[in-house]
């Protein structure tokens, strides 16, 4: 698989579409559509299932460090839910500049802040999670893809070395293959 081909199969799920062409109306810095909806749409696609199939949300991340309040984040997440609401989908929106303020508490170890959403990308569990997509003024695409395309193809689930996390790995492997049975899952080393 090459970038043209992830591309035309993730766009093939009308809620990526949506989002890819509505989201440069909200403004946000270093936006990406990331995570599942891209990554589970192209398993649903390998695997001839509807392209929505699975999916329990679409992450969109973006880095603002000039105001890293929960309050600032909260605007952009009611504005994504007008934006987006007729979509008829869970859209996740979060600014990756204030992520390592809670994610402690969530996750019960501590994180350095990230500098950028590629760094955040970086950090998913599963390698296999790292994508993201953006549109640029006039509508093209741009892909992140640090791990290429070749395990998403293949149908394949690889631990990320980048974020020791093996219970959670284990976790949404677990649910990934239930859903997918036919993933092939790395074990953790």
């Amino acid at each position: 698989m090459q970038q043209d081909e992830f591309l035309a199969i993730i766009e093939g799920n009308p809620a990526v579409a949506a989002i890819l062409d509505r989201a440069d109306q909200l403004r946000l810095p270093q936006w990406y559509l990331t995570a599942g909806g891209l990554f589970q749409t192209v398993w649903n696609h390998r695997a001839g299932l509807d392209p929505q199939n699975g999916i329990r949300d679409y992450d969109f991340f973006y880095f603002d460090d000039s105001d890293t309040s929960y309050d600032a984040e909260d605007r952009a997440i009611g504005h994504a839910a007008r934006l987006f609401g007729d979509l008829g989908v869970d859209v996740e929106v979060r600014n990756q500049a204030r992520v390592h303020l809670w994610y402690e508490d969530h996750f019960g170890v501590p994180l350095r802040p990230y500098r950028s959403t590629e760094d955040a990308i970086d950090h998913f569990v599963s390698t296999t999670c790292c994508f993201g997509v953006r549109s640029e003024p006039g509508g093209a695409r741009v892909v992140y893809a640090p791990h290429g395309f070749e395990d998403v193809a293949a149908g394949v689930i690889r631990p990320n070395p980048m974020l020791p996390m093996r219970e959670v790995y284990e976790s949404k492997a677990a649910r990934w293959t239930s859903v997918w049975p036919a993933l092939t899952v790395v074990p953790w080393p």
